[in-house]
């Protein structure tokens, strides 16, 4: 007997292989689209994430613009803001130093940069805008019986400051507008707070308070505060996502060093867009109403104060 083998014969395989190549193609122009559809969204939902903490730590900042600001600056203290090292098209950091001879200004604009192709400029001055861990916190110091001072306890460690934290001291409700005053040693304006039993930082009258607010952790600080510099970037040497279109940048978050005035690592914000302009309105009259008319674009070299900021702005 002769055992048979069947099998498929060479057309048969031809044509079994024609049918499953052109399924396979059929599949992929409906899968490849599918895909690229698939990366689309992804990027689009990791933009609109990134954009939506990039904005809210704006945000955050321009709410609290001002906080910890002394109002009045001693005599005997100068510091140094921002320093004049350049960074090609970009202002240098100390064009928008306050005079050590007046308080500092919650916030100062610059409009239109043609070095940053039109972008506005924004500073934003306040302990609380460095993303160090002393710069979030605040306590106050009250004075006790026989010259002693007792410092406010939160009992948490995300809120209390640490013993080597570099702090300033500011007297508040003093004179007319009720002033926060530095505290100041001579020329020295800052302290740990391991050192608040020293008298020049704490109260000399019992139940006297005095307010204190972290400044860095470890490095001694050459301004009274920390600042934040907003603008678009879009310079040579910038890497801008490929998906973006022509001429637009990156909203960048800069903090000033408080070892030297030098901008910071740039913390990049929101991708693509296209340009920043600021406009603030003024209460002027005090009514509570915003002027419609009275529009400031630029606080860089205006009379304006920052007394007259906190009052109109």
């Amino acid at each position: 007997m002769i055992n048979r083998q069947d099998g498929f014969t060479m057309t048969e395989l031809l044509i079994t292989m024609t049918i499953f190549v052109f399924a396979i193609v059929a599949i992929s122009n409906i899968f490849v689209p599918l895909l690229t559809q698939f990366k689309q969204q992804s990027r689009l939902a990791e933009t609109q994430i990134e954009g939506a903490v990039g904005l809210d730590i704006l945000r955050r900042d321009l709410e609290q613009a001002g906080f910890g600001l002394p109002w009045v600056i001693p005599t005997a203290v100068t510091y140094n803001e921002g320093s004049s090292t350049t960074d090609g098209s970009i202002p240098a950091p100390n064009t928008f130093n306050d005079s050590t001879a007046n308080p500092p200004r919650a916030i100062m604009t610059a409009n239109n940069i043609a070095g940053l192709s039109g972008s506005d400029y924004l500073v934003i001055k306040a302990t609380s805008v460095a993303t160090n861990s002393s710069a979030m916190k605040w306590t106050h110091v009250t004075g006790t019986a026989m010259g002693g001072s007792t410092v406010k306890v939160w009992n948490s460690s995300a809120e209390d400051l640490g013993a080597n934290d570099r702090i300033i001291v500011l007297i508040p409700s003093r004179g007319v507008n009720n002033q926060r005053i530095l505290v100041n040693d001579g020329a020295a304006f800052y302290t740990q707070l391991s050192a608040l039993s020293f008298p020049k930082f704490t109260p000399s009258t019992p139940n006297d308070i005095f307010l204190v607010y972290g400044v860095d952790p470890s490095i001694d600080p050459q301004m009274p505060f920390n600042r934040a510099d907003y603008f678009i970037e879009n310079v040579t040497g910038t890497t801008i996502p490929s998906r973006c279109a022509a001429g637009t940048g990156i909203l960048m978050k800069y903090l000033i060093s408080q070892a030297n005035g030098d901008r910071t690592e740039g913390m990049p914000l929101l991708d693509c867009v296209a340009d920043i302009q600021i406009i603030f309105r003024l209460d002027r009259n005090g009514d509570g109403t915003l002027s419609t008319t009275d529009v400031l674009n630029t606080l860089t070299g205006t009379p304006l104060t920052a007394q007259e900021l906190r009052e109109h702005l």
